[in-house]
């Protein structure tokens, strides 16, 4: 059951790894580049659509990363799902306490700085789940060597 575990965990890490990346190289550019009289609507509508895409994901990977502290393979280091699951605190701390506070700053009371800031300060949540993929990798790694 480990290894499933562990695939699921990788697949869903991946799969936000390259939702980060699209976000981070031509969502956000593109957000900051929305007037400020649209970005109301503009944030709601990415809100909204964003769940649709992100949800599923997030939730395997919260929920198998949670496995893996409990039940790693037996070949994979015991520190290293420990490190994934730090990794993932980073990038759901950096969500929670930076990119919402500024979506919501776009959906209520829009500035122009605001679409730069989203970009600079995705820049922690990109390299979290950046090396997060790497950790689930090595992990993997250690399974099937």
């Amino acid at each position: 059951m480990g290894t499933a575990v562990l695939l699921a965990n990788l697949v869903a890490t991946w799969m936000m790894v390259g939702v980060i990346w699209f976000v981070q190289v031509v969502h956000y550019p593109l957000l900051s580049l929305v007037p400020v009289s649209d970005a109301p609507e503009v944030a709601l509508e990415h809100q909204r659509r964003t769940s649709y895409v992100v949800a599923v994901p997030m939730l395997v990977e919260g929920l198998s990363t949670l496995a893996l502290l409990a039940m790693a393979p037996d070949a994979v280091w015991w520190w290293l799902p420990w490190c994934g699951g730090v990794l993932l605190a980073i990038a759901l701390g950096c969500t929670v306490f930076l990119s919402v506070p500024l979506h919501s700053q776009m959906a209520h009371s829009p500035n122009a700085a605001t679409g730069r800031r989203l970009v600079s300060t995705n820049w922690s949540r990109t390299i979290a789940w950046s090396l997060r993929g790497a950790v689930c990798l090595w992990m993997l790694a250690q399974v099937v060597a």
